[in-house]
């Protein structure tokens, strides 16, 4: 079946493909995380509080697997279309996780886990998806409606840096439960409903199945969380979700609609950017963690954990909202 042809069969305009999809993600998820969580508990793969966390007890991780599994046993079957594409997208996940797995063993043994091997895998990660096919080409010219095409060397810096980039905001957007899954499955949908507003089937299935397994995860996160996604689960999901973006909502853009995944993405991206420039100006690491983030400074505005999710939820959904008028409009 090739990527055209994922979704012929609709009940009332909505493709069944995708809400097979959805359902399996997200039942693989929720069926998972409580073996897994066990398992976590059995061979002492926890989060241990530190002054950074706002969690007193420890807390299992491995809900990356779950999310890794929903998400890419539903792709694999209901794509039915092996080719260098998705062999380009297991292969650079599989890195993302691995990697992630290793960073996230390390910090249940209270160590931090070198930036410099993670950054050198995770791009390496990225490097893959691009010559596997999936590229930032260029943009379109408005009104001429042709496409200026970038020169290859501008399309790999532009690919790495987005696919590089989201999959780092999406991780240091993961401080409270329930948080970064739900900002995620926010910008999934946001993405989803893009991808079906310019026919994209392929960016629409991946976008769907991301939105299962998010939801799934929220279900064990949720306050007080029963289980951690760590490192792995959250680099993943912004792998993800920067692949969608550049097989979807950058197809073809416009100078004007290349902001449409911006601000699908938007929360994460711009608390990022602040958190960068502010860690460079006060001489500290771009990379070393600590408590600048959004949601770190709400609370020490005097939100509580949950008022703070909530409040970037809704910040979430207004980006996202302002990206689907901006598709619209232009």
């Amino acid at each position: 079946m090739k990527r055209q042809q994922i979704a012929k069969l609709s009940i009332g305009g909505l493709t069944i493909v995708y809400v097979i999809g959805f359902i399996v993600s997200l039942v693989i998820v929720l069926a998972l995380i409580p073996p897994l969580r066990k398992l976590a508990i059995r061979v002492d793969f926890v989060d241990r509080p530190t002054h950074r966390k706002i969690h007193k007890e420890p807390v299992p991780h491995l809900a990356s697997i779950a999310i890794f599994l929903g998400f890419m046993v539903p792709y694999i079957v209901l794509t039915g279309h092996w080719d260098k594409e998705m062999a380009g997208i297991v292969a650079g996940s599989l890195l993302i996780l691995g990697i992630g797995m290793i960073d996230d063993w390390y910090k249940t043994k209270g160590k931090d886990f070198a930036a410099l091997p993670k950054t050198l895998v995770q791009v390496g990660a990225a490097v893959i998806v691009y010559y596997s096919g999936i590229s930032f080409e260029g943009i379109t010219v408005p009104f001429a409606g042709h496409m200026v095409v970038f020169p290859e060397w501008l399309q790999f810096i532009l690919t790495i840096l987005w696919i590089f980039g989201v999959t780092t905001v999406i991780n240091f957007m993961d401080g409270l439960d329930g948080l970064s899954g739900g900002v995620a499955a926010i910008s999934a949908l946001t993405l989803f409903i893009v991808a079906i507003a310019k026919g994209q089937s392929h960016s629409a299935i991946m976008a769907v199945l991301l939105v299962g397994v998010t939801l799934g995860y929220l279900r064990y996160n949720k306050p007080p969380a029963k289980i951690y996604m760590g490192d792995a689960g959250a680099t993943f999901i912004g792998f993800m979700l920067g692949i969608i973006a550049l097989d979807g909502a950058f197809k073809q853009v416009t100078v004007i609609s290349i902001l449409v995944p911006v601000l699908a993405l938007g929360v994460p991206i711009f608390d990022n950017i602040y958190v960068v420039i502010k860690r460079y100006r006060d001489g500290k690491p771009v990379y070393k963690a600590d408590r600048s983030q959004l949601h770190y400074r709400l609370l020490s505005w005097g939100l509580s954990p949950k008022q703070a999710v909530v409040f970037i939820y809704l910040l979430s959904a207004c980006l996202s909202l302002s990206s689907i008028i901006l598709m619209l409009i232009s």
